[in-house]
């Protein structure tokens, strides 16, 4: 998948690939039904720990990458 991908069709195409209605995914990630559909229409604030549940329910991790980030693992590379 492209990075460019917002987290909002992210979000839906896994949904849809679970067979999980919008409801269904609120209550396994036990948060309210609407957040799910905020999510998806892309409102732009929603609590991080409540998308970390629903990430969770749909098996997507979260990967923070920096330049400062790879220059650590370039130094730790060499290093080793």
């Amino acid at each position: 998948m492209a990075q460019s991908q917002e987290l909002k069709e992210v979000i839906r195409m896994h949904r849809k690939a679970a067979k999980l209605s919008r409801v269904k995914l609120a209550e396994l990630a036990s948060v309210g039904k609407t957040v799910i559909y905020d999510i998806e229409k892309g409102k732009g604030s929603v609590q991080l720990n409540t998308l970390r549940k629903i990430l969770k329910v749909l098996n997507i991790k979260i990967v923070l990458t920096s330049p400062l980030m790879e220059n650590l693992q370039n130094t730790a590379n060499e290093k080793g």
